[in-house]
């Protein structure tokens, strides 16, 4: 991982692995890495599809700075699968993994999925965020661009070798980059009893839908917070145009573009990403 970062550009203070965290609620047990720091307290949250080690590399070149949470939603990674997916009930879980941890005010940083259910956050509880990041997400995404990568994660099963994984991934997305898929398609996968990697994540579909309407609603979800919305600058999810007209809308909102970037601006270009949240998530 830490040599992966590095080639990536990413400069590492403190290469220790982070902390296993786990914690219940309402009969789910969640998990999260604990990176530790003595700054703020920063949670970051994951897109759908993905799990918390998609901000390993942010966070081998965030700490120090803050003190980094990085969540897996229920029904990714090594939280428990669940019934219920409302957006409302995975904004109490980011609540009950701070309390778990005695963190009373928090900064947020969502990418996709996981920046809507920050904004869910920060309206139910506005005393307790001080900032939210977005990656990646605002009103007016083109989510029909990404069918073909979530059709493919949808149709992932048991497989006796990842190659196979990596490249059917590289052929859906021929920009990304070979090692970073490799290292995510490993974090998606675990051992099977059979000896086959078996997907970690819930494979049944989340309510669109319902997240596609609370994207059109963050404005009104993010008044009275700075918020920070970070776009990838090769994104075919978040044009510029969308970008320049949600931060209009927030009071105080910032835009930053990273270039050489797509959705997953958090793998495609993490050393850009951390510059851009240490300065907005340690003031």
């Amino acid at each position: 991982m830490t040599g992966l970062a590095r080639s990536l550009g990413v400069r590492i203070q403190e290469p220790t692995p982070p902390a296993d965290v786990f914690c219940s609620r309402a009969g789910c047990r969640l998990h999260a890495y604990d990176w530790g720091g003595t700054g703020p307290a920063v949670l970051l949250l994951h897109g759908g599809g993905l799990t918390a080690h998609t901000w390993d590399f942010v966070c081998l070149g965030l700490r120090g700075d803050t003190r980094l949470v990085a969540l897996d939603l229920r029904g990714h990674g090594d939280s428990d699968w669940s019934d219920d997916y409302r957006l409302a009930t995975q904004a109490e879980d980011v609540v009950a993994v701070a309390d778990h941890l005695g963190l009373d005010r928090v900064r947020l940083v969502g990418m996709s999925l996981g920046g809507v259910i920050a904004a869910q956050v920060a309206d139910a509880h506005r005393g307790r965020v001080e900032r939210l990041a977005l990656i990646d997400v605002a009103p007016g995404v083109d989510f029909d661009s990404t069918r073909r990568v979530r059709e493919f994660l949808a149709g992932l099963g048991p497989v006796a070798d990842l190659d196979t994984v990596v490249d059917a991934a590289l052929r859906v997305g021929p920009r990304a980059h070979r090692a970073s898929v490799a290292y995510r398609m490993r974090t998606l996968f675990r051992r099977g009893s059979g000896g086959d990697w078996v997907p970690k994540g819930d494979p049944r579909p989340h309510d669109f839908a319902a997240t596609l309407a609370a994207i059109d609603g963050l404005p009104g979800q993010l008044t009275g917070v700075p918020v920070l919305l970070v776009r990838g600058g090769r994104s075919r999810v978040l044009s510029r145009a969308a970008a320049e007209r949600f931060v209009e809308r927030v009071p105080g909102g910032r835009l930053v573009t990273v270039p050489d970037a797509g959705h997953n601006v958090q793998e495609d270009a993490p050393a850009a990403l951390i510059t851009a949240l240490r300065d907005f998530l340690t003031r």
